[in-house]
């Protein structure tokens, strides 16, 4: 069963940056879509970022050219590390982050705004970590 563990996360002010990490382990079903989305309470998650086995990246819009997600595949692709560098953070970036997993098929895009990109597509989470812009 896929593993994932978060590190990073933290409070900051606006304009401040951080980074995020996610180790993803066990990972035997060959390729796989990784991401980040995010929560805050009464609302419902949303993709930030997610990227491709191949380094593909995708953002939503209200990250983009603030945000760098990459990923580090290891040589048997058992374990996957992605990391998400987030910089001119703002109060509205405030929230849970969570690391998600899923097996990269034929026409699924790992793409947000594609439906095989929303919460509901991945089956494996990690455990979130908290982010607070301060203004």
């Amino acid at each position: 069963q896929v593993q994932l563990a978060e590190s990073g996360g933290g409070s900051v002010q606006a304009g401040g940056s951080l980074t995020l990490s996610c180790v993803a382990s066990r990972l035997t079903a060959g390729n796989y879509c990784l991401g980040y989305f995010r929560q805050t309470p009464g609302k419902e998650r949303e993709g930030v970022a997610v990227i491709e086995w191949d380094g593909s990246p995708s953002y939503t819009d209200s990250v983009k050219g603030r945000f760098n997600i990459s990923r580090d595949n290891s040589r048997d692709n058992v374990k996957n590390t992605i990391y998400l560098q987030m910089r001119q953070l703002k109060p509205e970036d405030t929230a849970m982050y969570y690391c998600a997993a899923r097996p990269t098929r034929s026409r699924r895009p790992c793409i947000i705004g594609d439906h095989w990109a929303t919460p509901e597509r991945f089956g494996t989470w990690g455990q979130g970590t908290q982010v607070t812009v301060s203004s």
